[in-house]
């Protein structure tokens, strides 16, 4: 059996599939077309094109606008949603920083509130939020399966908001059968490629999918707010992918279901190996209405810190999604009406644990064996 046993394992994915990732991008480099270009200026796009016509086939969605990154991917949604000074936006705290920071860098405020029991927000206590001053719901479909969307989308309608969807951690999920960044009433679904997502790229890259009129306007904010060359309407952000990240991203999208059906795989054995473990307080729940693509495996437990450096001194290496929730940090704190406590103790007691779909079943056992030893046995770090 190999060890360490890293929280993320890159390599083996990449040897999986290297020659098709290395001819992508010595395509690149044999055209020297590095930078994508608006389609209006007449030039070759190359990957860039590849890649959103791939991703709108796969996905089903109507448009597509790929970009630098999944948080320039949310403020590229929120600008085309015309989001800015003055605005609320409601989201979880629970999340990657990146959530709640690109509503803040737009100018408007997020307004946090609470989490359920699957981590998704909590919809029951979404209008408890809403003001007159709310113009968009930013939902997070949080470690790869989505909250109930036409639940949130019912509220949407009542109140004349935008729905935002935070799908960077999702991306090869649905939702009742339709893939996210598909499904009707959501107005734009933002994906990240980090090279650690479901689909990932070498370095940053994103996309927005959704509704085409929107997307029109994302492609617009991403090259520096213009439509054609030399004429600029916006203030925009030069946050166009470039065609390596784009090539790679082509490569190994054929490959992303039978990734996601091993970590289906890897993670539900982790369920049944749990559930009756004194220590472990909730194993990772999966919802009936969204496919789990498990982005992470996470385990609420007891004596999480202790947990983690025993396992590290067996040469297991954890993660934590996420130590702190957005809300507690000074940029954010105007942003809570109402009390976070599933959010704050949720945050006390997560940990994930290595999920790789590249982790064999030797690797997965000693992971279990030595979590269960450190309960069992009662061991103090």
């Amino acid at each position: 059996m190999k060890l360490p046993i890293e929280f993320t394992d890159l390599q083996s994915q990449y040897q999986e599939c290297k020659h098709d990732i290395d001819q992508a991008v010595q395509e690149v480099l044999d055209t020297n077309n590095f930078i994508t270009g608006n389609a209006v200026f007449g030039t070759t796009t190359g990957y860039r094109d590849t890649l959103e016509q791939m991703i709108m086939d796969y996905i089903g969605c109507e448009s597509v606008a790929s970009c630098g990154s999944g948080t320039m991917a949310l403020i590229i949604a929120l600008k085309a949603c015309g989001i800015g000074p003055g605005d609320e936006v409601i989201v979880p705290s629970h999340t990657f920083v990146s959530t709640p920071e690109s509503i803040a860098v737009v100018g408007a405020k997020p307004v946090f509130v609470d989490i359920d029991d699957y981590y998704h927000i909590d919809i029951d206590k979404i209008e408890h939020a809403i003001t007159d001053k709310t113009k968009a719901i930013l939902f997070v479909d949080i470690y790869g399966q989505s909250p109930d969307i036409n639940k949130i989308i019912e509220i949407k309608n009542k109140h004349n908001l935008y729905l935002i969807e935070d799908a960077a951690q999702a991306f090869g999920s649905d939702y009742l059968g339709t893939k996210l960044g598909a499904v009707q009433g959501v107005d734009l679904a933002c994906v990240s490629f980090n090279p650690v997502k479901n689909l990932g790229a070498i370095g940053d890259a994103g996309c927005v999918m959704g509704r085409k009129d929107l997307i029109e306007e994302c492609k617009m904010y991403r090259d520096h707010g213009r439509r054609v060359r030399f004429e600029y309407e916006k203030i925009g952000y030069n946050t166009r992918i470039d065609n390596i990240q784009a090539a790679v991203l082509c490569a190994k999208l054929p490959y992303l279901d039978k990734w996601m059906d091993k970590k289906q795989e890897i993670c539900r054995k982790y369920n049944d190996a749990f559930k009756d473990v004194k220590g472990i307080i909730k194993t990772l729940p999966e919802v009936p209405w969204s496919k789990m693509t498990f982005y992470v495996y996470n385990i609420q437990v007891e004596r999480r810190d202790e947990l983690m450096q025993w396992l590290k001194d067996q040469e297991i290496y954890t993660n934590i999604h996420f130590r702190h929730p957005c809300h507690v940090f000074e940029p954010y704190h105007n942003g809570v009406r109402h009390p976070l406590p599933i959010t704050e103790q949720v945050s006390k007691h997560i940990v994930s644990l290595p999920s790789s779909q590249h982790l064999d079943t030797d690797q997965q056992d000693y992971i279990i064996q030595k979590v269960k030893e450190f309960y069992h046995n009662e061991i103090r770090v």
